[in-house]
């Protein structure tokens, strides 16, 4: 396993995670009339950061890596750990410089499936909204953050100008790759988002540690939140098949969840850690592998 990061190293995880979901955002708010500025809303050199974020991103997200980083994680032979530690050890990457919160991991996770249990969603709704961001613990073992978090997309095919800053694209050896640039690529069409890579990052990774243990409902919560480029765009409707469309309902369904459930209040771990210990034994083991 690759060294921890520094402290310093953990706070720019951070602080990219947490500008990147301020971008989702400002891309896709709840209210369409709301004003930009209502927003969290970080200055120039913020967004600078995002963008080269996306740069870098888009760059080194070639098909080659996917498949490497696949091979490299996928064993989940990086380290087992009960739940609560895995969550514990995620709470690392809190930065107290943040200007908006101070929640830690914990409460944020929480905060995403306290709103789904008060809408009265099944409890592997629920659960699966307090697992959703676990795969970021990649930035604890060494992943850069452009590895991790950002919008996600297929590798392996045709780059869609629906992806965000899909002008950087031209950076990426795949993009003049004859096998890889065109609209199927390496996949046919319809064959179905399980034959497809997507680009590497947390959704991909927890989705491969949760997949045995999940209901397909929640599995596709956990691998495609992040796809934006369909779930908001439907940038790849040629590469689905009727029960990706079925599934991404309740992707939809997600959402909302993840990206405006944030309050200035945060929830009590200390009260609310009994109740999601019971609700993960019904479904996980008592140790998992990363």
């Amino acid at each position: 396993m690759k060294k921890e990061l520094t402290k310093e190293q953990k706070k720019e995880a951070y602080d990219v995670m947490e500008m990147w979901e301020d971008d989702v955002l400002q891309r896709y708010p709840e209210n369409q009339e709301k004003a930009k500025e209502e927003f969290r809303n970080y200055d120039a050199p913020g967004i600078d950061t995002v963008k080269q974020f996306y740069k870098t991103n888009h760059e080194f997200q070639t098909y080659d890596f996917v498949l490497g980083k696949e091979k490299q994680y996928l064993s989940l032979n990086m380290r087992e750990m009960k739940l609560w530690d895995a969550v514990e050890f995620l709470n690392t990457l809190v930065d107290d410089s943040d200007p908006d919160t101070d929640l830690d991991q914990t409460q944020h996770l929480l905060q995403t499936s306290e709103a789904i249990r008060a809408d009265g969603h099944p409890d592997w709704f629920v659960l699966t909204g307090f697992l959703h961001d676990l795969g970021k613990v990649l930035c604890l073992f060494g992943e850069p953050q452009w590895a991790v978090v950002g919008d996600t997309f297929p590798v392996g095919c045709k780059f869609s100008d629906k992806i965000v800053y899909p002008e950087f694209f031209s950076l990426n050896p795949d993009s003049t790759n004859k096998d890889y640039n065109t609209k199927y690529g390496v996949y046919e069409e319809h064959c179905g988002l399980d034959n497809v890579h997507m680009s590497w990052g947390h959704d991909e990774y927890i989705y491969h540690i949760m997949k045995d243990y999940l209901p397909e409902e929640g599995l596709a919560m956990l691998r495609y939140h992040s796809f934006y480029s369909q779930h908001r765009e439907n940038a790849y409707d040629h590469l689905m098949v009727k029960h990706d469309h079925e599934m991404f309902k309740w992707v939809d369904t997600f959402n909302k969840y993840d990206l405006y459930s944030k309050a200035a209040v945060p929830p009590n771990v200390k009260e609310l850690r009994p109740y999601y210990e019971d609700l993960a034994a019904k479904f996980l083991p008592d140790t998992l592998k990363f």
